[in-house]
């Protein structure tokens, strides 16, 4: 209590003596150099209030709304091709049309090089044999005479049965 105490007095003591100075100096100015001194003094108070706040209730960890504007680490790059694919299933899912023209040719790609490298079976010369080492989901597909959807906007892939494609495609 008495360190408080000592910790409050040197400031006002020290404004006190400038206003008795000021006074002495300039009598004529004492009711400016009074509202000047009780202007500091609020001043020292409320400083040593705000002083006494924050020692009493110290700042707590971020918040979750400063984690939330914290700079975040950037994320590791996404390969573009990947996120091409990823679109493009995505899309075969919703029209035909994207079925078709974005995502078959890339199954007919895969198909192609698959069945040349590991059964030497090419698919626009022998469509017989790929039909067979397929199955009828994949050719489907992939199948060099497949006519363009007459309906553009009609029901894409369903999901499941491109994941039944691509099995058979791993399987090859």
């Amino acid at each position: 209590m008495i360190r408080t105490v000592r910790s409050l007095v040197p400031l006002p003591l020290f404004a006190t003596g400038v206003l008795g100075v000021v006074l002495l100096a300039s009598p004529g100015r004492r009711e400016l150099a009074l509202h000047v001194y009780l202007l500091v003094l609020a001043a020292l108070a409320l400083g040593r209030l705000v002083l006494e706040l924050t020692r009493a209730h110290p700042r707590a960890a971020a918040s979750p709304f400063d984690l939330g504007l914290a700079e975040r680490p950037a994320a590791e790059p996404r390969l573009p091709e990947l996120a091409r694919l990823e679109r493009e299933v995505t899309l075969s899912g919703t029209t035909a049309f994207d079925l078709h023209f974005r995502l078959r040719p890339v199954l007919r790609r895969i198909a192609r090089r698959l069945l040349a490298a590991r059964r030497g079976i090419d698919l626009d010369r022998n469509p017989a044999a790929a039909e067979r080492v397929l199955g009828p989901e994949a050719w489907e597909l992939v199948r060099p005479d497949r006519e363009p959807p007459a309906d553009r906007s009609g029901p894409g892939l369903e999901l499941a049965v491109l994941g039944r494609v691509v099995t058979s495609l791993e399987q090859l």
